[in-house]
């Protein structure tokens, strides 16, 4: 008998634009045969709300199967590991947006660690699966953000501001309603889940590999061996990923010193922080900030488990 094929987890990143808050996946492009040749799971450094319009088929959430068709709504939690299947043969349509829940919640809060964090816990508990009509002011809130990206008419990167809170405070009511604890999922992906979640939630601070291997409630050299499984890459090249993409959101959209910028990202000393930022982008920080765009492409060479967009 042929051994059991490994499970592989795959990193998929988008860059969220500045301006507008939100990245919108919209038109024909998304009628697509979703999972075609595709056996494993990804999940994105984004929140994704995906609308499905036609088509059927398979939402995996880790080990969860749910049943997708017009007219359902999904929320996945940033670090989620999921895939969507259609049916053999058949084509599905969907529209999906992506946001940076702690981004726009630091926007509204400010240094109010304590509601930001307690509202991004609810936020990032677990998926929601549902049609429209049982999650209907998320859905229908959902839809105005893609009508406004689609049609951009006068403030409607202020309308879409006001509009992402608004969502975001539903996706809180809705887990807090559900009310479940978080117990660990000790199968499959699911067992390293927890240290994606504290990974993304303390990457600016220490962290050592006995950390996450106890959020995981598995032993270290356990954690190790299945990270490097899942993930094709070690735990700390993991969490030096993280820090640096991080570290491009900080660059992007702050004037702060690189110094700054190497401390709130996780690095100790700016030569560390340049080291670990040229590894992975191929070119050092003040290179970078001149020109994201002839670099940001480079990290599709790292790893075969880190890819942009879709």
């Amino acid at each position: 008998m042929a051994p059991k094929k490994k499970d592989k987890v795959e990193l998929r990143y988008y860059d969220i634009p500045q301006k507008e808050g939100v990245i919108a996946l919209m038109g024909d492009e998304w009628i697509r045969e979703y999972g075609d040749g595709i056996d494993f799971l990804h999940f994105h450094n984004l929140l994704e709300i995906g609308i499905c319009h036609s088509g059927t088929g398979d939402l995996v959430l880790d080990k969860r199967i749910e049943r997708f068709g017009p007219g359902m709504i999904s929320v996945i939690p940033r670090n989620f590991p999921h895939t969507t299947n259609s049916d053999p043969g058949t084509k599905a349509s969907w529209e999906y947006l992506f946001l940076h829940p702690e981004n726009l919640l630091r926007e509204r809060y400010g240094d109010n660690e304590i509601i930001r964090r307690r509202l991004y816990d609810f936020i990032g508990r677990n998926a929601i699966f549902g049609t429209c009509e049982q999650y209907g002011f998320l859905a229908s809130t959902a839809g105005l953000i893609l009508d406004e990206m689609r049609t951009k008419g006068p403030f409607y990167i202020e309308k879409i501001r006001g509009l992402l809170l608004a969502l975001l405070f539903d996706i809180a009511r809705i887990a807090k309603d559900d009310d479940e604890p978080d117990v660990p999922v000790r199968t499959g992906v699911g067992q390293i889940q927890s240290a994606l979640k504290y990974v993304d939630a303390h990457y600016a601070e220490p962290i050592r590999i006995e950390d996450l291997a106890r959020e995981c409630h598995i032993s270290e050299t356990h954690f190790r061996r299945l990270f490097s499984e899942y993930i094709d890459m070690t735990p700390i090249e993991y969490v030096n990923l993280v820090r640096v993409l991080r570290s491009c959101d900080i660059l992007r959209s702050t004037s702060d010193s690189m110094s700054t910028v190497a401390l709130n990202c996780g690095f100790s000393t700016v030569s560390t922080f340049d080291r670990n930022f040229k590894r992975v982008i191929g070119a050092t920080p003040y290179q970078w900030k001149k020109d994201p765009r002839n670099y940001e492409s480079r990290l599709l060479e790292m790893n075969i488990s880190v890819r942009k967009g879709w």
